[in-house]
């Protein structure tokens, strides 16, 4: 028995009522994590429909998988702290290594997930996680396997986003993690290691999940592509890897962004129009650009060829501003794209040095309220200081 008494539910074998199961999809080779019916998985955004159900289905971090299949494999799974920027896949991999652990019918009363959305204060880490922990599953087995049958021998909790949480609520933790180690294991997720208490860092096994690389999102876009019958062009599919920064989530996101865009509207009153008939626009690079409101790459060479090539202030000057209000462009923007741009060239150290100090600092004012029209003019001087440095 369990902590829960609703975990007593006996469950029956579902009706055969023509019904299709997106687990019925798996033999087709369509990924979903979702066990839902075919209509409602078709309106889940494309994130959670193709979400990795397996460990195999996680794109990239092969390093890490394979550390982590080990410790199931041999039974010695120690708490766990994974952590990195957005996207990159921390949330998937811990799902999918309890449904190895668990199977899908057994995660109800083996795991216990809390978001950030939900209350993780001193009272929950006493009360809710704590009672969690302390119990143990009389008729749960030890051992691993493959095949859903295998149980664990402890429980799992997973805090998602745990640099969220209060400083006394992470005090309260550490001691419920080895005070209760026989019967749950621990999953920190976080964006920042940094904003955690270094007793629960030294109580986890860390592993960093770094930004995805391009490679690894190609596989997983062109695989939707081909799967929702996306028309896109080549180059616009090279431009969204690129600009996802190895964001998983960003980069299915926009797609699907852009896949709706290119779909026309329909007649409210007319009749529906088949889904295979629809005809739809073609997603080009501007399409993709547009979506994400980054500048485009001429838009910034124009700008960095009048800032080199231009020593009248006011004609470089006007130059950005005409940009930046005919492409709807931002400052913020412009300088990230400036500085990618900026560090390919072949200058002096010194001119370097010169340009991408003078650009982080007017970045930072930037994001911190600063004025875009003078912050503007901070960025052409900048530049126009770097080329009298060339010039020396």
């Amino acid at each position: 028995m369990s902590d829960y008494g609703e975990d007593m539910d006996v469950d029956v074998p579902a009706p055969s009522n023509g019904i299709t199961f997106s687990s019925d999809n798996a033999a087709k080779g369509k990924r979903s994590a979702a066990n839902l019916p075919v209509e409602a998985e078709d309106s889940l955004p494309w994130v959670e429909k193709y979400r990795p159900a397996t460990l195999a289905d996680v794109s990239g971090h092969q390093d890490i998988l394979a550390t982590i299949n080990k410790f199931v494999d041999s039974n010695r799974l120690p708490h766990l702290l994974l952590y990195g920027p957005p996207g990159t896949g921390k949330t998937s991999t811990i799902l999918a290594l309890a449904r190895r652990i668990y199977g899908n019918e057994n995660m109800r009363q083996m795991v216990l997930e809390l978001n950030a959305s939900d209350d993780r204060g001193i009272d929950v880490v006493r009360e809710q996680i704590k009672t969690f922990a302390s119990t143990k599953q009389i008729f749960s087995r030890g051992g691993f396997g493959r095949g859903t049958a295998a149980l664990a021998g402890f429980k799992l909790i997973i805090l998602d986003e745990a640099d969220a949480m209060t400083n006394t609520a992470q005090m309260a933790l550490r001691r419920i993690m080895e005070k209760y180690t026989a019967n749950t294991r621990f999953c920190i997720i976080a964006n920042y290691s940094h904003k955690l208490s270094p007793a629960l860092l030294s109580r986890c096994t860390r592993f960093r999940f770094s930004p995805l690389k391009e490679a690894d999102i190609r596989v997983l876009v062109d695989k939707v592509i081909v799967e929702e019958d996306v028309k896109i062009l080549p180059e616009a599919t090279d431009a969204l890897v690129k600009l996802s920064k190895g964001d998983m989530r960003r980069a299915l996101n926009v797609l699907q962004a852009c896949h709706a865009s290119s779909t026309p509207l329909q007649p409210r009153d007319g009749p529906k129009i088949a889904e295979k008939n629809i005809v739809r626009d073609t997603v080009t690079v501007e399409t993709i650009y547009n979506c994400i409101a980054a500048p485009p790459p001429d838009a910034i060479q124009d700008i960095l060829r009048t800032l080199l090539t231009t020593s009248d202030i006011t004609s470089c000057l006007n130059t950005i501003n005409t940009l930046k209000v005919a492409r709807g462009l931002a400052l913020a923007d412009i300088i990230t794209s400036l500085s990618e741009e900026v560090a390919q060239l072949n200058v002096k150290p010194e001119v370097m040095i010169t340009w991408l100090d003078g650009l982080a600092s007017i970045e930072h004012r930037v994001a911190g309220g600063g004025s875009e029209s003078v912050q503007t003019g901070a960025v052409v001087g900048v530049i126009r200081n770097g080329v009298e440095l060339m010039d020396q």
